[in-house]
This record gives structure tokens, C-alpha cells and sequence, in this order.
């Protein structure tokens, strides 16, 4: 019974483990993200983000689910605010990172972390035009 229940332990760390694995290298990143916004520092998950064209997909580094946990899309999504860790937050997060507070009409607030590679990769993304459609100034 016991060597059965390690077993099973095993087979789900090892799942875990490769899918974690997976995500990072098909340009997958490092984020913390957290959806319950106080001032506490807690609620912090982390995860691994990944670019799909005009969404970001976010995949909780402790779960089994096949398909991302948060999906944003970039049309419509601004950052309301920028802001270092608070000290009782920086055990939690990852080294150098940056937090971001977003807002959208009738969603509730999130917050994300990441380091200072991939907030440049995000910054850029999200100023990017999205794919088919025109920039204002473009003739």
C-alpha cells in the first residue's frame, strides 16, 4: 500500500516536473501571478507564462490541468500600475522582479511579477500591434 502511494507521488511529481520542463522551452517564462489584490504580500502562485499570438496564457507550476490557468488578451488590457515587491513579498517572487497591477472593465484585478528579462519581453508584446490590424499612423 505504501510503495503504491509513493508511486503514485512519483508519477505526479515527474508529471509536474515535465510539463514545467516543456513550457520553458517552447518560450515559455517565469511569473508569479496572484488574483486576490491587498496588502498583505500573500496570494502569490507561481507559473509559467507563454505568448500565444494576441493572448498570454498562464500555466500554474503546481497543477495537472492540460490547458492554461488565466488566459489575457492584449486588446483592451492596460497596466494600471508598476511597483517594486513589498519586503514581505520578496520571498515569494522571483529575483529582480518587477510587480504590474492590471485592470479591465468588469474583470477583477491581478497582479503579476516577473524578472527584468521577461518584463521587457512582456512590455514589448504587449506595445506591439496585434496581428492584422493597422497601426493608427501606418498608411
Amino acid at each position: 500500500m505504501v510503495v503504491a502511494l509513493l508511486a503514485a507521488v512519483l508519477v505526479i511529481l515527474l508529471l509536474l516536473v515535465t510539463r514545467r520542463v516543456r513550457l520553458l522551452r517552447s518560450g515559455g517564462i517565469h511569473v508569479a501571478l496572484r488574483t486576490r489584490v491587498d496588502q498583505s504580500g500573500k496570494g502569490w502562485h507561481w507559473g509559467v507564462g507563454r505568448y500565444q499570438g494576441d493572448e498570454f496564457a498562464w500555466f500554474r507550476a503546481l497543477s495537472l490541468r492540460a490547458g492554461p490557468d488565466r488566459v489575457l488578451h492584449r486588446d483592451g488590457l492596460e497596466i494600471a500600475s508598476r511597483r517594486e515587491p513589498e519586503h514581505a513579498e520578496e520571498p515569494n517572487l522571483p529575483h529582480g522582479s518587477r510587480v504590474l497591477r492590471f485592470e479591465q472593465a468588469g474583470v477583477p484585478a491581478i497582479e503579476m511579477a516577473m524578472g527584468p528579462d521577461a518584463l521587457t519581453g512582456f512590455l514589448s508584446w504587449m506595445e506591439s500591434a496585434p496581428p492584422g490590424k493597422r497601426l493608427p499612423w501606418a498608411s
